[in-house]
Protein backbone atom coordinates (compact mmCIF):
# COMPACT_ATOMS: atom_id res chain seq x y z
CA UNK A 1 0.00 0.00 0.00
CA UNK A 2 0.89 3.68 0.10
CA UNK A 3 1.74 5.32 3.40
CA UNK A 4 2.45 8.85 4.59
CA UNK A 5 1.46 11.17 7.37
CA UNK A 6 -1.13 12.87 5.15
CA UNK A 7 -2.82 9.55 4.31
CA UNK A 8 -3.29 8.11 7.81
CA UNK A 9 -6.47 10.11 8.43
CA UNK A 10 -8.02 8.80 5.21
CA UNK A 11 -7.35 5.18 6.12
CA UNK A 12 -9.25 5.86 9.36
CA UNK A 13 -12.04 7.69 7.55
CA UNK A 14 -12.59 5.18 4.74
CA UNK A 15 -11.57 1.90 6.39
CA UNK A 16 -15.16 0.60 6.30
CA UNK A 17 -15.49 1.22 2.56
CA UNK A 18 -12.11 -0.37 1.90
CA UNK A 19 -13.05 -3.35 4.09
CA UNK A 20 -16.34 -3.88 2.25
CA UNK A 21 -14.59 -3.51 -1.10
CA UNK A 22 -11.78 -5.92 -0.21
CA UNK A 23 -14.19 -8.52 1.20
CA UNK A 24 -16.29 -8.33 -1.98
CA UNK A 25 -13.16 -8.64 -4.11
CA UNK A 26 -12.16 -11.77 -2.21
CA UNK A 27 -15.66 -13.21 -2.61
CA UNK A 28 -15.50 -12.55 -6.36
CA UNK A 29 -12.02 -14.07 -6.56
CA UNK A 30 -13.10 -17.24 -4.75
CA UNK A 31 -16.27 -17.51 -6.87
CA UNK A 32 -14.19 -17.32 -10.06
CA UNK A 33 -12.10 -20.33 -9.07
CA UNK A 34 -15.19 -22.59 -8.93
CA UNK A 35 -16.03 -22.11 -12.62
CA UNK A 36 -12.98 -24.02 -14.04
CA UNK A 37 -13.77 -26.85 -11.59
CA UNK A 38 -17.32 -27.18 -12.92
CA UNK A 39 -16.16 -26.98 -16.56
CA UNK A 40 -13.56 -29.65 -15.94
CA UNK A 41 -16.18 -31.86 -14.35
CA UNK A 42 -18.41 -31.45 -17.41
CA UNK A 43 -15.55 -32.66 -19.66
CA UNK A 44 -14.54 -35.63 -17.49
CA UNK A 45 -18.11 -36.73 -16.77
CA UNK A 46 -19.48 -36.00 -20.22
CA UNK A 47 -21.22 -39.32 -20.83
CA UNK A 48 -22.72 -39.55 -17.35
CA UNK A 49 -23.99 -35.96 -17.45
CA UNK A 50 -25.62 -36.41 -20.85
CA UNK A 51 -27.41 -39.42 -19.43
CA UNK A 52 -28.39 -37.44 -16.32
CA UNK A 53 -29.57 -34.05 -17.56
CA UNK A 54 -30.73 -33.07 -14.07
CA UNK A 55 -27.18 -33.35 -12.79
CA UNK A 56 -25.94 -31.32 -15.77
CA UNK A 57 -28.56 -28.68 -15.01
CA UNK A 58 -27.38 -28.61 -11.42
CA UNK A 59 -23.79 -27.93 -12.51
CA UNK A 60 -24.96 -25.22 -14.93
CA UNK A 61 -26.97 -23.73 -12.06
CA UNK A 62 -23.82 -23.58 -9.92
CA UNK A 63 -21.99 -21.82 -12.75
CA UNK A 64 -24.82 -19.28 -13.01
CA UNK A 65 -24.76 -18.83 -9.23
CA UNK A 66 -21.03 -18.08 -9.35
CA UNK A 67 -21.66 -15.60 -12.18
CA UNK A 68 -24.37 -13.88 -10.11
CA UNK A 69 -22.09 -13.64 -7.07
CA UNK A 70 -19.35 -12.19 -9.27
CA UNK A 71 -21.76 -9.62 -10.75
CA UNK A 72 -23.10 -8.50 -7.35
CA UNK A 73 -19.64 -8.50 -5.77
CA UNK A 74 -18.11 -6.42 -8.54
CA UNK A 75 -20.95 -3.92 -8.28
CA UNK A 76 -20.36 -3.49 -4.54
CA UNK A 77 -16.55 -3.31 -4.62
CA UNK A 78 -16.56 -0.77 -7.42
CA UNK A 79 -18.86 1.53 -5.47
CA UNK A 80 -16.97 1.05 -2.19
CA UNK A 81 -13.36 1.26 -3.37
CA UNK A 82 -13.80 4.00 -5.96
CA UNK A 83 -15.91 6.09 -3.60
CA UNK A 84 -13.07 5.87 -1.08
CA UNK A 85 -10.40 6.70 -3.68
CA UNK A 86 -12.28 9.76 -4.97
CA UNK A 87 -12.88 10.82 -1.36
CA UNK A 88 -9.16 10.66 -0.68
CA UNK A 89 -8.46 12.72 -3.81
CA UNK A 90 -11.06 15.32 -2.80
CA UNK A 91 -9.70 15.48 0.75
CA UNK A 92 -6.08 15.90 -0.38
CA UNK A 93 -7.09 18.53 -2.92
CA UNK A 94 -8.98 20.48 -0.24
CA UNK A 95 -5.97 20.26 2.11
CA UNK A 96 -3.75 21.54 -0.67
CA UNK A 97 -6.14 24.37 -1.51
CA UNK A 98 -6.36 25.42 2.14
CA UNK A 99 -2.57 25.33 2.31
CA UNK A 100 -2.25 27.36 -0.88
CA UNK A 101 -4.55 30.06 0.49
CA UNK A 102 -2.60 30.34 3.74
CA UNK A 103 0.90 30.47 2.26
CA UNK A 104 2.37 33.94 2.09
CA UNK A 105 3.10 35.94 -1.05
CA UNK A 106 6.79 35.14 -0.76
CA UNK A 107 6.08 31.45 -1.51
CA UNK A 108 4.51 32.39 -4.84
CA UNK A 109 7.50 34.55 -5.71
CA UNK A 110 9.66 31.42 -5.90
CA UNK A 111 7.12 28.73 -6.90
CA UNK A 112 5.58 28.80 -10.35
CA UNK A 113 1.85 28.45 -10.93
CA UNK A 114 2.36 25.67 -13.50
CA UNK A 115 4.06 23.48 -10.90
CA UNK A 116 1.22 23.96 -8.43
CA UNK A 117 -1.42 23.20 -11.08
CA UNK A 118 0.36 19.94 -11.92
CA UNK A 119 0.32 18.93 -8.24
CA UNK A 120 -3.40 19.66 -8.05
CA UNK A 121 -4.23 17.65 -11.18
CA UNK A 122 -1.82 14.96 -12.37
CA UNK A 123 -0.28 14.10 -8.99
CA UNK A 124 -3.61 13.93 -7.16
CA UNK A 125 -5.01 11.69 -9.92
CA UNK A 126 -2.06 9.30 -9.61
CA UNK A 127 -2.62 8.92 -5.87
CA UNK A 128 -6.37 8.47 -6.42
CA UNK A 129 -5.79 5.83 -9.13
CA UNK A 130 -3.53 3.86 -6.82
CA UNK A 131 -6.14 3.78 -4.08
CA UNK A 132 -8.77 2.77 -6.66
CA UNK A 133 -7.38 0.39 -9.25
CA UNK A 134 -4.24 -0.16 -7.19
CA UNK A 135 -6.29 -1.66 -4.36
CA UNK A 136 -8.11 -3.91 -6.83
CA UNK A 137 -4.82 -5.08 -8.33
CA UNK A 138 -3.20 -5.75 -4.96
CA UNK A 139 -6.14 -7.81 -3.69
CA UNK A 140 -6.39 -9.75 -6.95
CA UNK A 141 -2.63 -10.28 -7.09
CA UNK A 142 -2.73 -11.71 -3.55
CA UNK A 143 -6.07 -13.50 -3.22
CA UNK A 144 -7.04 -14.46 -6.77
CA UNK A 145 -3.56 -15.82 -7.48
CA UNK A 146 -3.45 -17.52 -4.05
CA UNK A 147 -6.91 -19.04 -4.56
CA UNK A 148 -5.95 -20.28 -8.03
CA UNK A 149 -2.62 -21.69 -6.81
CA UNK A 150 -4.33 -23.54 -3.91
CA UNK A 151 -6.83 -25.04 -6.36
CA UNK A 152 -4.02 -26.00 -8.74
CA UNK A 153 -1.99 -27.62 -5.92
CA UNK A 154 -5.01 -29.69 -4.90
CA UNK A 155 -5.47 -30.71 -8.51
CA UNK A 156 -1.85 -31.53 -9.38
CA UNK A 157 0.96 -30.23 -7.11
CA UNK A 158 3.81 -31.26 -9.45
CA UNK A 159 2.46 -29.43 -12.46
CA UNK A 160 1.76 -26.45 -10.20
CA UNK A 161 5.38 -26.37 -9.03
CA UNK A 162 6.48 -26.33 -12.66
CA UNK A 163 4.19 -23.37 -13.38
CA UNK A 164 5.41 -21.45 -10.31
CA UNK A 165 8.84 -20.94 -11.89
CA UNK A 166 7.63 -18.23 -14.32
CA UNK A 167 5.53 -16.61 -11.59
CA UNK A 168 8.64 -16.22 -9.42
CA UNK A 169 10.40 -14.63 -12.41
CA UNK A 170 7.62 -11.99 -12.52
CA UNK A 171 8.07 -11.22 -8.81
CA UNK A 172 11.84 -10.77 -9.24
CA UNK A 173 11.32 -8.60 -12.29
CA UNK A 174 8.83 -6.43 -10.35
CA UNK A 175 11.26 -5.78 -7.51
CA UNK A 176 13.92 -4.79 -10.05
CA UNK A 177 11.62 -2.31 -11.79
CA UNK A 178 10.28 -0.46 -8.71
CA UNK A 179 13.16 1.99 -8.21
CA UNK A 180 13.66 2.51 -11.91
CA UNK A 181 9.97 3.38 -12.38
CA UNK A 182 10.05 5.86 -9.46
CA UNK A 183 13.07 7.69 -10.87
CA UNK A 184 11.65 7.89 -14.40
CA UNK A 185 8.26 9.06 -13.06
CA UNK A 186 9.82 11.90 -11.07
CA UNK A 187 11.69 13.03 -14.19
CA UNK A 188 8.45 12.86 -16.17
CA UNK A 189 6.54 14.97 -13.64
CA UNK A 190 9.33 17.55 -13.48
CA UNK A 191 9.07 18.02 -17.24
CA UNK A 192 5.29 18.27 -16.96
CA UNK A 193 5.83 21.07 -14.42
CA UNK A 194 7.87 23.00 -16.97
CA UNK A 195 5.25 22.41 -19.67
CA UNK A 196 2.36 23.49 -17.42
CA UNK A 197 4.21 26.58 -16.29
CA UNK A 198 5.21 27.69 -19.80
CA UNK A 199 1.68 27.16 -21.14
CA UNK A 200 0.07 28.99 -18.20
CA UNK A 201 2.43 31.96 -18.54
CA UNK A 202 1.82 32.22 -22.30
CA UNK A 203 -1.96 31.99 -22.02
CA UNK A 204 -1.92 34.68 -19.34
CA UNK A 205 0.30 36.96 -21.41
CA UNK A 206 -1.22 36.15 -24.80
CA UNK A 207 -2.05 39.80 -25.55
CA UNK A 208 1.53 40.88 -24.91
CA UNK A 209 2.86 38.08 -27.13
CA UNK A 210 0.53 39.05 -29.96
CA UNK A 211 1.20 42.76 -29.63
CA UNK A 212 4.95 42.15 -29.96
CA UNK A 213 4.37 39.60 -32.76
CA UNK A 214 6.33 36.95 -30.84
CA UNK A 215 4.05 34.01 -31.57
CA UNK A 216 6.69 32.22 -33.67
CA UNK A 217 9.36 32.67 -30.98
CA UNK A 218 7.05 31.38 -28.23
CA UNK A 219 5.89 28.45 -30.35
CA UNK A 220 9.52 27.49 -30.97
CA UNK A 221 10.27 27.73 -27.24
CA UNK A 222 7.18 25.66 -26.43
CA UNK A 223 8.19 23.07 -29.03
CA UNK A 224 11.59 22.73 -27.39
CA UNK A 225 10.01 22.11 -23.97
CA UNK A 226 7.41 19.80 -25.52
CA UNK A 227 10.10 17.76 -27.28
CA UNK A 228 12.00 17.31 -24.03
CA UNK A 229 8.74 16.35 -22.35
CA UNK A 230 8.08 13.92 -25.18
CA UNK A 231 11.54 12.36 -24.83
CA UNK A 232 11.07 11.80 -21.10
CA UNK A 233 7.60 10.34 -21.68
CA UNK A 234 8.87 8.08 -24.46
CA UNK A 235 11.64 6.78 -22.18
CA UNK A 236 9.06 6.12 -19.48
CA UNK A 237 6.71 4.45 -21.98
CA UNK A 238 9.54 2.26 -23.28
CA UNK A 239 10.30 1.13 -19.76
CA UNK A 240 6.60 0.43 -19.23
CA UNK A 241 6.34 -1.52 -22.48
CA UNK A 242 9.51 -3.47 -21.72
CA UNK A 243 8.09 -4.34 -18.32
CA UNK A 244 4.79 -5.49 -19.85
CA UNK A 245 6.51 -7.42 -22.64
CA UNK A 246 8.63 -9.37 -20.16
CA UNK A 247 5.55 -10.20 -18.06
CA UNK A 248 3.52 -11.14 -21.14
CA UNK A 249 6.36 -13.33 -22.41
CA UNK A 250 6.53 -15.12 -19.07
CA UNK A 251 2.76 -15.64 -19.15
CA UNK A 252 2.98 -17.07 -22.67
CA UNK A 253 5.83 -19.30 -21.49
CA UNK A 254 3.68 -20.53 -18.59
CA UNK A 255 0.73 -21.25 -20.89
CA UNK A 256 3.00 -23.01 -23.40
CA UNK A 257 4.47 -25.15 -20.62
CA UNK A 258 0.98 -25.99 -19.39
CA UNK A 259 -0.37 -27.00 -22.80
CA UNK A 260 2.78 -28.87 -23.76
CA UNK A 261 3.45 -30.70 -20.52
CA UNK A 262 -0.23 -30.99 -19.61
CA UNK A 263 -1.15 -32.35 -23.05
CA UNK A 264 1.61 -34.92 -22.81
CA UNK A 265 0.39 -35.93 -19.32
CA UNK A 266 -3.23 -36.26 -20.54
CA UNK A 267 -2.06 -38.39 -23.45
CA UNK A 268 0.07 -40.53 -21.11
CA UNK A 269 -2.83 -40.96 -18.71
CA UNK A 270 -5.24 -41.86 -21.52
CA UNK A 271 -2.84 -44.47 -22.99
CA UNK A 272 -1.79 -45.85 -19.62
CA UNK A 273 1.82 -44.75 -20.11
CA UNK A 274 3.34 -43.44 -16.84
CA UNK A 275 4.44 -39.73 -16.94
CA UNK A 276 7.22 -38.81 -14.52
CA UNK A 277 7.83 -35.25 -13.15
CA UNK A 278 10.42 -34.60 -10.44
CA UNK A 279 10.70 -38.38 -10.00
CA UNK A 280 6.99 -38.77 -9.35
CA UNK A 281 4.39 -40.49 -11.51
CA UNK A 282 1.70 -37.98 -12.37
CA UNK A 283 -1.74 -38.53 -13.90
CA UNK A 284 -3.87 -35.83 -15.50
CA UNK A 285 -7.25 -36.11 -17.20
CA UNK A 286 -8.58 -33.88 -19.98
CA UNK A 287 -11.01 -32.26 -17.54
CA UNK A 288 -8.22 -31.54 -15.07
CA UNK A 289 -6.14 -30.00 -17.86
CA UNK A 290 -9.17 -27.84 -18.70
CA UNK A 291 -9.28 -26.76 -15.06
CA UNK A 292 -5.59 -25.90 -15.17
CA UNK A 293 -6.12 -23.83 -18.31
CA UNK A 294 -8.96 -22.04 -16.56
CA UNK A 295 -6.86 -21.33 -13.48
CA UNK A 296 -3.91 -20.09 -15.52
CA UNK A 297 -6.31 -17.91 -17.52
CA UNK A 298 -7.58 -16.47 -14.23
CA UNK A 299 -4.07 -15.96 -12.89
CA UNK A 300 -3.01 -13.99 -15.99
CA UNK A 301 -4.80 -10.89 -14.66
CA UNK A 302 -3.01 -10.99 -11.26
CA UNK A 303 0.29 -11.42 -13.14
CA UNK A 304 -0.40 -8.32 -15.22
CA UNK A 305 -1.71 -6.59 -12.10
CA UNK A 306 1.56 -7.35 -10.33
CA UNK A 307 3.47 -5.51 -13.03
CA UNK A 308 0.97 -2.63 -13.07
CA UNK A 309 1.10 -2.37 -9.27
CA UNK A 310 4.86 -1.83 -9.39
CA UNK A 311 4.49 0.90 -12.02
CA UNK A 312 1.40 2.48 -10.41
CA UNK A 313 2.84 2.46 -6.91
CA UNK A 314 6.04 4.06 -8.17
CA UNK A 315 4.04 6.83 -9.84
CA UNK A 316 1.80 7.32 -6.82
CA UNK A 317 4.77 7.33 -4.46
CA UNK A 318 6.53 9.99 -6.55
CA UNK A 319 3.35 12.09 -6.75
CA UNK A 320 2.68 11.75 -3.01
CA UNK A 321 6.24 12.88 -2.34
CA UNK A 322 5.60 16.09 -4.28
CA UNK A 323 2.20 16.64 -2.62
CA UNK A 324 3.70 16.06 0.83
CA UNK A 325 6.52 18.49 0.10
CA UNK A 326 3.92 21.14 -0.73
CA UNK A 327 1.85 20.40 2.39
CA UNK A 328 5.03 20.41 4.51
CA UNK A 329 5.92 23.92 3.35
CA UNK A 330 6.24 25.98 6.55
CA UNK A 331 4.11 29.07 7.03
CA UNK A 332 6.30 32.14 7.34
CA UNK A 333 3.38 34.46 8.11
CA UNK A 334 1.61 32.95 11.12
CA UNK A 335 -1.37 34.32 13.00
CA UNK A 336 -0.22 34.95 16.60
CA UNK A 337 -1.83 33.00 19.42
CA UNK A 338 -4.31 35.21 21.28
CA UNK A 339 -3.67 37.95 18.72
CA UNK A 340 -5.25 41.34 19.32
CA UNK A 341 -8.56 41.59 17.47
CA UNK A 342 -9.05 45.04 16.01
CA UNK A 343 -12.63 46.02 16.79
CA UNK A 344 -14.16 49.43 16.09
CA UNK A 345 -10.90 50.42 14.39
CA UNK A 346 -10.31 54.13 13.83
CA UNK A 347 -7.62 53.91 11.15
CA UNK A 348 -4.67 55.27 13.14
CA UNK A 349 -1.39 54.14 11.47
CA UNK A 350 2.15 54.72 12.70
CA UNK A 351 5.51 53.73 11.22
CA UNK A 352 8.40 53.91 13.71
CA UNK A 353 11.83 53.77 12.10
CA UNK A 354 10.33 51.17 9.76
CA UNK A 355 12.65 49.07 7.59
CA UNK A 356 11.50 46.29 5.30
CA UNK A 357 13.32 43.71 3.16
CA UNK A 358 11.43 41.29 0.89
CA UNK A 359 12.02 37.61 1.88
CA UNK A 360 13.85 36.89 -1.37
CA UNK A 361 15.73 40.20 -1.41
CA UNK A 362 18.91 41.57 0.13
CA UNK A 363 18.46 45.33 -0.28
CA UNK A 364 15.84 47.05 1.92
CA UNK A 365 12.75 48.08 -0.04
CA UNK A 366 12.02 50.64 2.71
CA UNK A 367 14.46 52.15 5.21
CA UNK A 368 13.97 54.08 8.45
CA UNK A 369 10.49 55.46 7.75
CA UNK A 370 8.87 57.27 10.67
CA UNK A 371 5.44 58.85 10.05
CA UNK A 372 2.11 59.03 11.85
CA UNK A 373 -1.22 58.95 9.99
CA UNK A 374 -4.05 60.18 12.19
CA UNK A 375 -7.54 58.65 11.96
CA UNK A 376 -9.50 60.14 9.06
CA UNK A 377 -6.50 61.63 7.26
CA UNK A 378 -6.25 61.36 3.49
CA UNK A 379 -2.65 60.62 2.53
CA UNK A 380 -1.09 60.74 -0.92
CA UNK A 381 2.03 58.68 -1.65
CA UNK A 382 4.30 59.57 -4.59
CA UNK A 383 7.70 58.53 -5.82
CA UNK A 384 9.53 57.16 -8.80
CA UNK A 385 8.89 53.65 -10.12
CA UNK A 386 10.53 51.13 -7.78
CA UNK A 387 10.90 53.62 -4.95
CA UNK A 388 8.94 51.39 -2.50
CA UNK A 389 5.42 52.84 -2.63
CA UNK A 390 3.67 49.46 -3.01
CA UNK A 391 5.92 47.88 -0.36
CA UNK A 392 4.79 50.66 2.00
CA UNK A 393 1.09 49.71 1.76
CA UNK A 394 1.71 45.94 1.47
CA UNK A 395 3.32 46.03 4.91
CA UNK A 396 -0.05 47.02 6.38
CA UNK A 397 -1.69 43.73 5.32
CA UNK A 398 0.87 41.45 7.02
CA UNK A 399 1.51 39.79 3.67
CA UNK A 400 5.08 39.56 4.95
CA UNK A 401 6.64 39.54 8.38
CA UNK A 402 8.00 42.85 9.65
CA UNK A 403 10.11 43.69 12.66
CA UNK A 404 8.23 44.09 15.92
CA UNK A 405 7.82 47.58 17.30
CA UNK A 406 7.96 49.28 13.89
CA UNK A 407 4.40 49.33 12.52
CA UNK A 408 1.23 50.04 14.52
CA UNK A 409 -2.49 50.15 13.69
CA UNK A 410 -4.70 51.83 16.28
CA UNK A 411 -1.75 51.65 18.68
CA UNK A 412 -1.30 47.89 18.30
CA UNK A 413 1.83 46.32 16.83
CA UNK A 414 0.63 44.52 13.67
CA UNK A 415 2.89 41.56 14.54
CA UNK A 416 0.67 41.04 17.59
CA UNK A 417 -2.64 41.62 15.78
CA UNK A 418 -5.03 38.90 14.65
CA UNK A 419 -4.37 38.80 10.89
CA UNK A 420 -7.98 38.32 9.67
CA UNK A 421 -9.22 41.19 11.84
CA UNK A 422 -6.29 43.37 10.67
CA UNK A 423 -7.14 42.75 7.04
CA UNK A 424 -10.83 43.43 7.70
CA UNK A 425 -9.82 46.94 8.76
CA UNK A 426 -8.34 47.69 5.32
CA UNK A 427 -10.00 47.84 1.89
CA UNK A 428 -7.63 47.53 -1.03
CA UNK A 429 -7.64 48.32 -4.73
CA UNK A 430 -4.43 46.72 -6.06
CA UNK A 431 -2.21 48.01 -8.80
CA UNK A 432 -3.00 45.12 -11.17
CA UNK A 433 -6.80 45.56 -10.78
CA UNK A 434 -7.45 41.83 -10.69
CA UNK A 435 -11.09 40.96 -11.38
CA UNK A 436 -12.74 37.55 -11.22
CA UNK A 437 -14.53 35.80 -14.07
CA UNK A 438 -17.95 36.58 -12.56
CA UNK A 439 -20.66 39.21 -12.82
CA UNK A 440 -19.75 42.86 -12.26
CA UNK A 441 -22.11 42.95 -9.28
CA UNK A 442 -20.41 39.98 -7.62
CA UNK A 443 -17.00 41.50 -8.28
CA UNK A 444 -17.97 44.78 -6.62
CA UNK A 445 -19.67 43.06 -3.65
CA UNK A 446 -16.82 40.54 -3.25
CA UNK A 447 -16.13 41.58 0.35
CA UNK A 448 -19.61 40.64 1.62
CA UNK A 449 -21.51 37.38 1.85
CA UNK A 450 -24.81 38.82 0.59
CA UNK A 451 -25.13 41.27 -2.28
CA UNK A 452 -26.62 44.68 -1.47
CA UNK A 453 -27.55 46.08 -4.88
CA UNK A 454 -28.03 49.58 -3.49
CA UNK A 455 -24.50 49.58 -2.07
CA UNK A 456 -23.19 48.19 -5.37
CA UNK A 457 -24.72 51.12 -7.26
CA UNK A 458 -23.37 53.55 -4.66
CA UNK A 459 -19.87 52.07 -5.01
CA UNK A 460 -20.02 52.23 -8.81
CA UNK A 461 -21.08 55.88 -8.60
CA UNK A 462 -18.17 56.54 -6.24
CA UNK A 463 -15.78 55.12 -8.85
CA UNK A 464 -17.60 56.93 -11.70
CA UNK A 465 -18.25 53.66 -13.52
CA UNK A 466 -22.03 53.45 -13.00
CA UNK A 467 -22.94 54.78 -16.45
CA UNK A 468 -20.48 52.43 -18.15
CA UNK A 469 -21.93 49.40 -16.36
CA UNK A 470 -25.54 50.35 -17.04
CA UNK A 471 -24.75 50.81 -20.74
CA UNK A 472 -23.91 47.10 -21.03
CA UNK A 473 -26.85 44.95 -22.26
CA UNK A 474 -26.94 42.96 -19.01
CA UNK A 475 -25.81 45.80 -16.74
CA UNK A 476 -24.49 44.60 -13.39
CA UNK A 477 -25.16 41.00 -14.43
CA UNK A 478 -22.54 41.24 -17.18
CA UNK A 479 -20.09 38.36 -16.76
CA UNK A 480 -16.50 39.45 -17.09
CA UNK A 481 -13.89 37.42 -18.91
CA UNK A 482 -10.84 35.99 -17.16
CA UNK A 483 -9.05 38.70 -15.14
CA UNK A 484 -11.73 41.18 -16.30
CA UNK A 485 -10.58 41.04 -19.93
CA UNK A 486 -14.05 42.16 -21.10
CA UNK A 487 -13.46 45.68 -19.71
CA UNK A 488 -11.07 48.40 -20.79
CA UNK A 489 -8.10 49.34 -18.59
CA UNK A 490 -9.87 52.36 -17.13
CA UNK A 491 -13.08 50.42 -16.47
CA UNK A 492 -11.16 47.67 -14.68
CA UNK A 493 -9.48 50.26 -12.47
CA UNK A 494 -12.78 51.87 -11.58
CA UNK A 495 -14.54 48.54 -10.85
CA UNK A 496 -11.57 47.69 -8.61
CA UNK A 497 -12.00 51.03 -6.80
CA UNK A 498 -15.75 50.35 -6.45
CA UNK A 499 -15.02 46.94 -4.93
CA UNK A 500 -12.70 48.51 -2.35
CA UNK A 501 -15.19 51.28 -1.52
CA UNK A 502 -18.04 48.76 -1.14
CA UNK A 503 -16.20 47.18 1.83
CA UNK A 504 -16.59 50.48 3.73
CA UNK A 505 -13.47 49.81 5.81
CA UNK A 506 -11.82 52.27 8.23
CA UNK A 507 -8.74 52.30 5.98
CA UNK A 508 -8.89 52.48 2.18
CA UNK A 509 -5.74 51.84 0.13
CA UNK A 510 -5.74 52.74 -3.57
CA UNK A 511 -2.55 51.60 -5.28
CA UNK A 512 -2.09 53.70 -8.42
CA UNK A 513 -5.73 53.12 -9.34
CA UNK A 514 -6.40 56.24 -11.38
CA UNK A 515 -3.50 56.02 -13.82
CA UNK A 516 -5.66 54.67 -16.68
CA UNK A 517 -8.54 57.17 -16.38
CA UNK A 518 -8.84 60.62 -17.93
CA UNK A 519 -8.35 63.81 -15.93
CA UNK A 520 -12.09 64.53 -15.62
CA UNK A 521 -12.85 61.03 -14.26
CA UNK A 522 -9.89 61.33 -11.91
CA UNK A 523 -11.23 64.60 -10.52
CA UNK A 524 -14.65 63.01 -9.92
CA UNK A 525 -13.13 60.06 -8.05
CA UNK A 526 -10.85 62.30 -5.97
CA UNK A 527 -13.80 64.55 -5.14
CA UNK A 528 -15.82 61.49 -4.05
CA UNK A 529 -12.93 60.37 -1.85
CA UNK A 530 -12.83 63.74 -0.15
CA UNK A 531 -16.59 63.81 0.47
CA UNK A 532 -17.60 60.20 1.02
CA UNK A 533 -14.45 59.12 2.84
CA UNK A 534 -14.48 62.10 5.22
CA UNK A 535 -13.45 60.93 8.69
CA UNK A 536 -11.98 57.68 7.33
CA UNK A 537 -8.33 57.04 6.58
CA UNK A 538 -7.41 56.83 2.90
CA UNK A 539 -4.02 56.13 1.33
CA UNK A 540 -3.68 56.93 -2.37
CA UNK A 541 -0.59 55.92 -4.33
CA UNK A 542 -0.33 57.92 -7.55
CA UNK A 543 2.10 58.58 -10.34
CA UNK A 544 0.70 62.08 -11.01
CA UNK A 545 1.21 64.86 -8.47
CA UNK A 546 -2.20 66.29 -9.45
CA UNK A 547 -3.81 63.13 -8.09
CA UNK A 548 -2.54 63.77 -4.55
CA UNK A 549 -2.29 67.54 -4.37
CA UNK A 550 -5.65 67.84 -2.58
CA UNK A 551 -4.80 65.21 0.04
CA UNK A 552 -4.31 66.25 3.66
CA UNK A 553 -0.69 65.16 3.55
CA UNK A 554 1.68 63.71 0.98
CA UNK A 555 4.44 61.18 1.58
CA UNK A 556 7.36 61.42 -0.85
CA UNK A 557 9.40 58.20 -1.13
CA UNK A 558 12.76 58.05 -2.88
CA UNK A 559 14.84 54.86 -3.04
CA UNK A 560 12.96 53.37 -0.10
CA UNK A 561 13.29 56.42 2.16
CA UNK A 562 10.67 58.95 3.23
CA UNK A 563 12.25 62.25 2.19
CA UNK A 564 9.22 64.43 2.92
CA UNK A 565 5.80 64.27 4.58
CA UNK A 566 3.33 67.11 4.72
CA UNK A 567 0.67 69.17 2.84
CA UNK A 568 1.16 69.96 -0.84
CA UNK A 569 1.78 73.69 -0.37
CA UNK A 570 4.50 73.02 2.23
CA UNK A 571 6.27 70.35 0.18
CA UNK A 572 6.46 72.59 -2.88
CA UNK A 573 8.54 75.02 -0.74
CA UNK A 574 10.53 72.58 1.42
CA UNK A 575 11.14 69.47 -0.73
CA UNK A 576 13.18 70.05 -3.91
CA UNK A 577 12.43 66.55 -5.26
CA UNK A 578 8.69 67.10 -4.89
CA UNK A 579 8.87 70.59 -6.33
CA UNK A 580 10.76 69.19 -9.32
CA UNK A 581 8.02 66.56 -9.86
CA UNK A 582 5.38 69.31 -9.75
CA UNK A 583 7.30 71.48 -12.20
CA UNK A 584 8.01 68.67 -14.69
CA UNK A 585 4.41 67.46 -14.70
CA UNK A 586 3.10 71.01 -15.15
CA UNK A 587 5.53 71.44 -18.03
CA UNK A 588 4.40 68.16 -19.55
CA UNK A 589 0.74 69.25 -19.43
CA UNK A 590 1.61 72.58 -21.02
CA UNK A 591 3.52 70.86 -23.82
CA UNK A 592 0.66 68.43 -24.41
CA UNK A 593 -1.81 71.31 -24.37
CA UNK A 594 0.32 73.31 -26.82
CA UNK A 595 0.58 70.32 -29.11
CA UNK A 596 -3.17 69.93 -29.04
CA UNK A 597 -3.73 73.58 -29.86
CA UNK A 598 -1.21 73.42 -32.68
Amino acid sequence: MLFGKYLAKYYKKYWALFLIGVVMLIVVDVAQTFIPRFLGRIIDENNELIADLAQLGEIVGYVMLCAGIMFAGRFVWRISIFRASTGIAAGLRKEMFDKAEKLSSSYYHITKVGNIMNWFTSDIEEVSDFFGWGTVMIVDALFLSASCIVSMVRLNPWLTILLMIPILLIAVWGLFGDRLFTKRWEQRQAEYDRLYDFAQENFTGIRVIKSFVKQTKEIAAFSKIARKNQDVNVRYARLNVLFDVVIESVIILAMTMLLGVGGWMVYATATGTPSIIFGQEVKLTAGELMQFVGYVDLIIWPMFALGNIISMRSRAKGSLKRISAFLDTPFDVVNPLDGVKLENAKGDIEFRDFTFVYPDGTTPALSNISIHIAPGEHIGIVGKVGSGKTAFVNALFRLYNVEKGQLFVDGHDIMECDIPSLREVIAYAPQDNFLFSDTIENNISFSSGAVDHGKVEEASSFADVKENIESFPRGYDTVLGERGVTLSGGQKQRVSIARAFYKDAPVLVLDDCVSAVDVKTEEIILGNIKRQRAGKTTLLIASRVSSVSQMDKILVIEEGRAIAFGPHHDLVKTCPAYAKMVYLQQLEREVEGGGANG
